[in-house]
């Protein structure tokens, strides 16, 4: 069986000669200053985030943002949120691509539904992970509730276990399709409330709240934390798009 690390800096620094990584899976790693020299790169998929990312001597790093941009305009309309009425416009922007998903969701089977895609989050899961983002970062952050959490919502994968049991969240639950999207819709609705009456002093007004326990203590502003349920939303629809593709060509 293949050896497994997890939360380890032994390879800090370390340096691979002659060494097969093929089917290897590298998740949430961090690979800042690596050198690949003289090796064999086919079928390999990278994905992250990216700079200064050089093939062969060309930085490819302009090339693929500029890819995603035009794939996902919305990645362009995100960066260039400065005002309420920006976060107003691109919360429309976000209501109405993950409509169109979620009906493309709605067409497949419930199994397919619940199917994780090369190992990513199903479309289900997808979505529970958004209501978890949601209730830590505009429930409990913006709005102020101690525990606002969704027992179907999903951490992300380094959240603990026992962290998420505390906050009330079932790691092992499996919902139907109909109860996640019911519980997304919810979120949803409550992020619109939320930007329709954002004004120019409570985009500035600093949280009290950490997003969950186990989050840094630090200043965050209404802005910041509704910009970060935005930028949840933007992010996991290009991947749910991607599995959906999958999962319809089958």
């Amino acid at each position: 069986m293949a050896a497994e690390y997890e939360k380890t800096d032994a390879f800090r620094g370390a340096s691979f000669t002659e060494v097969d990584l093929a089917g290897a899976t590298f998740r949430d790693c961090g690979f800042r200053k690596v050198k690949i020299v003289d090796s064999l790169l086919t079928d390999v998929v990278v994905d992250g985030v990216v700079g200064n990312f050089v093939v062969n001597d060309v930085d490819v790093t302009a090339f693929v943002d500029d890819e995603l941009d035009r794939r996902h305009p919305e990645r362009v309309q995100l960066r260039a949120m400065r005002t309420a009425d920006d976060y107003r416009a691109m919360w429309d922007t976000v209501e109405r691509i993950w409509a169109d998903t979620v009906a493309r969701a709605e067409r497949l089977p419930e199994a397919a539904r619940h199917e994780r895609v090369d190992g990513e989050w199903s479309f289900t899961e997808t979505l529970r992970h958004l209501v978890f983002a949601t209730d830590a970062w505009a429930s409990r952050t913006v709005l102020d509730q101690p525990m606002p959490y969704h027992r179907l919502g999903l951490p992300q994968p380094s959240y603990l276990p026992a962290d998420a049991a505390a906050l009330g969240v079932d790691l092992d639950a499996r919902p139907s399709f109909a109860e996640v999207a019911e519980a997304s819709a919810d979120r949803m609705a409550l992020m619109r409330g939320l930007v329709d009456g954002l004004t120019d002093v409570e985009f500035e007004r600093v949280c009290t709240r950490t997003p969950a326990p186990g989050y840094p203590e630090e200043p965050r502003t209404v802005g910041r934390c509704l910009r970060v349920v935005i930028n949840e939303q933007v992010a996991h629809h290009r991947y749910a798009v991607r599995d959906l593709a999958v999962l319809e060509a089958r």
